[in-house]
């Protein structure tokens, strides 16, 4: 009944609230990270017969697919059997890992890629969202209070054994296509009228294919858009810290970013969840062990700086 009642709970309190909250202790962080549904949306037709999506032979209704607690698993023959916790299913309460990780485990810009990182760094993770010390507005405390020890690792175990694919592709530009947050899942989408705007100091993430990323494909990747010249500075920074800027990336998270020993990969991950991430050691939302060995690491990091990271890792194979 507690679990019920915490999941109700969350579910009718507003997104915005969370940041509001979170707003009076944070330092000031770019909205284009820190996505958040726009307040005026487009007029979008909803898809009322069933929805398919290549390659597979499943179907799903649009209701079905935006249902968090029993996510649809378009291809249940490329992995074993899915832990409760993250497949879900008919009745749950509580939301499942697989709703916005996908079953791939790669997920969306607002959510994470959580494929192939160490068991015992996402263990810890949810540990820290679940005892405060790591804060996310949107979600993962919310999830992390109401999940037992045992899924806990579960879901980790689940994370630890996929393998990562190129997810994202970088491509520098000084224009991107117009877009929008959406109220479903919080991703940003092309705006459906067209058109492109200037990119400016910001990095823009967008689905390489709009309907199937809200269908929820694990098959269908995004695009990153970076500044032009980000890749070079950010390699830079990675591999040498940039003239005292920072320390070289490399030292823990190994040459290629691929992560050593509990130490996550970060290439190849969403790059708005980097400098999400950047942010975060950087303000008051981190306080646990990560926090401790990031802290002086982002000290000097300016967002041009954390821009240059993102887009250099999210560059590479993961």
């Amino acid at each position: 009944m507690k679990r019920l009642l915490w999941t109700i709970a969350v579910g009718v309190l507003p997104l915005a609230c969370f940041y509001s909250i979170r707003a009076q202790t944070a330092p000031a962080r770019p909205a284009w990270a820190f996505l958040t549904p726009d307040k005026e949306q487009p007029q979008v037709p909803e898809e009322k017969a069933p929805i398919r999506i290549p390659a597979s032979s499943k179907s799903y209704t649009a209701a079905e697919i935006d249902n968090l607690s029993n996510p649809p698993d378009w291809f249940p023959e490329e992995h074993g059997a899915l832990p409760k916790v993250v497949q879900g299913g008919p009745g749950s309460t509580a939301l499942a890992c697989g709703a916005c990780h996908l079953m791939s485990g790669q997920g969306h810009p607002e959510s994470a890629d959580l494929a192939g990182l160490p068991v015992e760094y996402l263990v810890r993770q949810m540990v820290d969202f679940r005892d405060g010390k790591r804060i996310d507005p949107a979600r993962m405390n919310a999830i992390a209070k109401v999940t037992s020890d045992e899924d806990i690792r579960k879901a980790a175990e689940w994370g630890a054994a996929l393998k990562p694919v190129v997810w994202v592709k970088v491509m520098e530009s000084s224009t991107v296509p117009k877009s929008y947050v959406s109220t479903k899942g919080r991703m940003r989408l092309p705006h459906p009228a067209g058109g492109t705007e200037p990119l400016g100091k910001r990095i823009i993430e967008l689905p390489q294919d709009p309907a199937r990323a809200t269908s929820r494909d694990p098959h269908s990747g995004f695009v990153a858009y970076v500044p032009p010249g980000s890749i070079a500075k950010g390699e830079t920074l990675v591999k040498s810290g940039g003239s005292g800027k920072t320390i070289a990336c490399t030292i823990c998270h190994g040459d290629d970013l691929k992560g050593l020993g509990d130490v996550p990969r970060i290439a190849g991950l969403h790059p708005v969840y980097i400098v999400r991430q950047l942010y975060g050691f950087q303000g008051k939302d981190y306080s646990g062990t990560s926090a401790a060995l990031m802290r002086k690491v982002v000290a000097r990091l300016d967002e041009d700086d954390m821009i240059a990271i993102a887009a250099y890792a999210a560059s590479l194979a993961p």
